[in-house]
């Protein structure tokens, strides 16, 4: 009878054992839960049009390596991007001057992106084909009103340019104009694109775009006598360029980080700058 105990306590056991033997066995050909950092969200920018044609791409690309991050980028012009991150309106600012004074102490964060070349664009029927810097300012600043007295016919120049708020106006100001002031005798638009446009159907129009809203629908000048192309900024014969910059309230994080972190790669700015008209800050000596 002890004998016959012994035995089903034997088998009992065994039973047990081996019951925690299939367990384990089963749980062992499941894989193991990932410990997982995976990116997903939304990402709101603002800002720049003068970087649209290089982060709309960017956009695009980002999204399908994370296919559960939605990034939402809009215009609005360089100044109302820096006051929308600095209100968190938005995650990043998008902007292609230094931050204003009036923001410095919001705790903004600058990542620089790409050098932004711009260029003066006429209507295709402005016989001119270069200027100098100090005709440039005199155009701007109104001084000359036709083209006769730049060598060109006689025909009214109409100014097309941006709004205060714009990084793109900011930039000329700062660079070409060294801060003297725009005539008020201009047409507005509040985008680069609108200004290629209404050149492009304005006779003797003249402006100034990011250098990848440079199409055949205008006609682009040289600036010194020096053409525009991306080489020409490398080595410095062609001034008119600025940084583009993103601007966040603080050290990004998430999903803003990572989107931000792509972009400034070199595996996206190798592919994308260049063939938009930007310049890889790798490139740039400042």
């Amino acid at each position: 009878m002890k004998l016959f105990k012994k035995s089903k306590m034997l088998v009992a056991a065994m039973s047990l054992m081996l019951g925690v033997s299939l367990v384990a066995g089963c749980g062992g050909t499941k894989e193991a839960p990932k410990a997982t950092n995976e990116v997903q969200g939304t990402v709101t920018a603002s800002g720049s049009t003068a970087l649209l044609p290089l982060l709309k791409p960017g956009q695009e690309e980002f999204q399908k390596k994370y296919d559960k991050v939605t990034v939402n980028i809009a215009g609005g012009g360089s100044f109302t991007g820096q006051n929308q991150v600095a209100a968190g309106s938005v995650n990043i600012g998008n902007s292609d001057v230094a931050l204003q004074d009036s923001l410095k102490d919001k705790g903004l964060v600058e990542h620089k992106l790409v050098g932004i070349p711009f260029v003066f664009i006429v209507n295709s029927d402005v016989t001119v084909d270069n200027l100098s810097q100090q005709q440039y300012v005199d155009i701007m600043t109104g001084k000359i009103t036709n083209w006769k007295d730049v060598g060109g016919k006689d025909q009214k120049i109409t100014l097309v340019h941006r709004a205060k708020s714009s990084g793109s106006r900011a930039t000329i100001a700062e660079v070409v104009l060294k801060n003297a002031n725009f005539t008020d005798n201009a047409v507005i638009q509040d985008s680069n694109g609108a200004v290629r446009s209404a050149i492009a159907s304005t006779p003797g129009a003249i402006g100034y775009v990011d250098a990848a809203y440079v199409d055949q629908s205008i006609k682009a000048l040289a600036y010194n006598g020096v053409k525009y192309s991306i080489e020409n900024v490398v080595n410095g014969t062609y001034p008119v360029y600025t940084f583009g910059r993103m601007f966040t309230k603080g050290e990004p994080t998430g999903a803003v980080k990572a989107f931000i972190d792509y972009v400034t790669s070199k595996e996206f700015q190798v592919t994308y700058a260049e063939k938009n008209g930007f310049v890889p800050v790798t490139k740039l000596k400042k």
